[in-house]
């Protein structure tokens, strides 16, 4: 990356948060959509209502105010109850939320969320026929789930995973409102010290861009594996 007026390694440090922040949301937003789409799909009406709860307001709640809500909004709580603590227990506990942390943990349950209903339609799609044929071989729920849902599961899947990757890196850009030294707030400052906003955001821009063209690609190639046997169409 180009010096910037000695900004540029910080760009780059930035930019490697920015891809920590978002693989570990990802791993995050798939096993909560995994989960989420077992409760959805799953005869107990407890776990179903749940689950349809948490995609429900997941869904309908903006993600600044969800990042906003959750890392201050949550510190607040944690404040008051080391307080309570104290005093009615003589407990001397704290705990900061960690920019990072809060980071991954909201983006994670925002795309969670969306991973459910990718989940759920995928699982929809796998024939009804060979989950019963499964079953008649004497296939056990695990082997089932492994050797005859989930690959097909995936197949569907994929280019909604995909379009759900997408988006989340793009959203790793709020942290910087909550303080997490990525490559947006480090452009923000550097443009702000500089006068020079192009200067900076431009470089962080094509960043972005070569990011999700990357993942685009990969996500193509997948694709292509998963569907390797398959008639198009099907």
């Amino acid at each position: 990356m180009l010096d910037l007026k000695g900004y540029g390694p910080s760009l780059m440090e930035g930019a490697l948060v920015t891809i920590e922040l978002a693989l570990l949301s990802l791993v995050l937003a798939v096993s909560l959509g995994l989960l989420g789409a077992s409760a959805k799909l799953s005869s107990n009406r407890i776990l179903h209502g749940i689950a349809t709860t948490y995609t429900t307001v997941i869904r309908g709640v903006p993600d600044l105010v969800m990042m906003l809500l959750f890392y201050y909004g949550g510190q607040v709580l944690v404040n008051n109850l080391s307080d309570y603590l104290y005093e009615a227990y003589d407990i001397d506990w704290f705990f900061q939320f960690d920019p990072f942390i809060s980071g991954v943990l909201t983006i994670g349950l925002i795309f969670g969320a969306y991973m459910t209903e990718t989940f759920r339609g995928a699982f929809l799609a796998v024939p009804i026929g060979q989950i019963e044929a499964a079953k008649a071989y004497g296939f056990t729920r695990w082997h089932t789930f492994r050797r005859v849902m989930f690959p097909q599961m995936l197949r569907h899947a994929l280019p909604g995973i995909g379009n759900n990757w997408q988006v989340l890196l793009k959203t790793t850009a709020l942290v910087s409102i909550i303080g997490l030294t990525d490559m947006v707030r480090v452009a923000e400052e550097a443009s702000k010290a500089e006068r020079a906003p192009f200067m900076f955001f431009i470089p962080v821009a094509f960043v972005y861009l070569a990011l999700t063209a990357g993942s685009e690609g990969f996500i193509r190639w997948l694709d292509k594996r998963a569907n390797v046997g398959v008639v198009q169409g099907d």
